[in-house]
């Protein structure tokens, strides 16, 4: 039977580290990417990111159904944040991608061995010593999400259908636009060609204010307004194009109304939003969303999609909403909303008329709004 000398182990261990060290120091290691690691470090640093992944995704919660509404904004961002690195149906990677170390995998061929809440955590956290870099908002998980949403679709999208859910039928993508053609051409692979939105997810611009629109690109660049969507392209765009951009949404015609047969939901939220519910300090979202002479740095509400409206009322009201100027106002209102005061909100303004009215309200509120403003979109 093996005697172990506990006292020479004990000095090994002890010497070990300090042997590391001037192995490093002298340059032992060769960090040189065009080797590639040992079969076994490639093994070991794979077998320690799955497990990391696995053990800090068992905090995350998973919602009990994808945000596929948002699909969409999703394939819109991962040309310009995903494809270059992992490629994309009909999009192959570049050969000095292949060289990395270690090498980006095709997303199609591997994301069917993650789950939903290991996707969530390498998508938000991204994966330390890879190149892959977490996602541009910490506090937009809504965004995440919708890119898991989309990963789990990647798998079956063709090369057809991937171009035409990421750009569009004119939406074209340059990494620094030099033309404000190419500019409005990354715009519209969400937004479309009309500004009216190619998903629910995504509001409609079309017909807002210029001074909104142009302060809002500024607030997403500054990081003022999170999201890892509209941040990273308000700074490829450019400052240059924020003026003409602004002008050429806010020219365009906005959408006729939505029209929808009237429930007990779109009754209640047309209530709320016209006449408030000052017991709970709950102001009309009219005065100033809808208004013929509301301050112009306040978007119009009307005709903006279901889903859209719900999810800035809940970033508002979770204190997760950024702004461009008045969103602390927005703040102080979404926080008495109640689930279901959102969910009739967003019914409501998703078929409301879009003609701008003088909508009915208290003179409280009337004088109230124009002395504190309303949040931006």
């Amino acid at each position: 039977m093996m005697h172990v000398d506990w006292k020479h182990l004990a000095l090994a261990l002890a010497i070990l580290p300090f042997a590391v060290i001037f192995a490093a120091w002298i340059g032992f290691f060769n960090v040189g990417a065009s080797s590639g690691h040992w079969k076994v470090t490639d093994w070991f640093l794979h077998f320690a990111m799955r497990s990391a992944v696995r053990t800090y995704a068992l905090a995350v919660e998973v919602p009990s159904e994808l945000p596929n509404y948002a699909v969409q904004t999703a394939a819109g961002h991962f040309p310009r944040g995903c494809a270059i690195c992992h490629g994309a149906p009909g999009e192959p990677r570049s050969p000095a991608v292949l060289r990395m170390l270690p090498q980006p995998p095709d997303l199609a061929e591997r994301v069917n061995s993650w789950s939903d809440a290991e996707l969530f955590r390498i998508v938000k956290h991204g994966v330390r010593f890879t190149g892959m870099p977490a996602w541009p908002s910490q506090k937009r998980d809504d965004e995440v999400w919708a890119m898991v949403a989309f990963l789990r679709r990647l798998p079956a999208l063709g090369a057809e259908a991937y171009r035409d859910l990421a750009y569009g039928p004119v939406g074209s993508l340059v990494d620094r636009p030099a033309t404000f053609e190419q500019a409005v051409a990354d715009c519209t692979r969400c937004h479309g060609a009309d500004g009216r939105g190619r998903s629910t997810a995504t509001p409609v611009i079309a017909g807002q204010k210029e001074s909104y629109l142009l302060q809002s690109l500024a607030a997403y660049a500054a990081d003022r307004r999170p999201s890892g969507v509209m941040g990273v392209v308000a700074k490829a765009v450019g400052r240059r194009y924020w003026q003409d951009l602004a002008a050429h949404f806010a020219a365009l015609p906005p959408p006729q109304g939505r029209a929808g047969a009237a429930t007990v939901l779109i009754e209640a939220g047309k209530k709320l939003a016209t006449e408030g519910n000052p017991s709970r300090r709950i102001p009309a979202c009219l005065v100033c969303h809808a208004s013929r002479d509301r301050n112009p740095a306040f978007p119009s509400l009307i005709g903006q999609p279901g889903p859209y409206v719900e999810q800035q009322l809940r970033l508002f009201r979770d204190g997760q909403r950024g702004d461009s100027g008045y969103g602390r106002v927005m703040r102080e209102v979404a926080r008495p909303l109640s689930d279901n005061d959102i969910a009739a909100l967003a019914a409501y303004f998703a078929t409301a008329d879009l003609r701008p009215t003088r909508p009915i309200a208290s003179a409280r509120d009337d004088e109230v709004y124009r002395s504190r403003g309303a949040g931006d979109r």
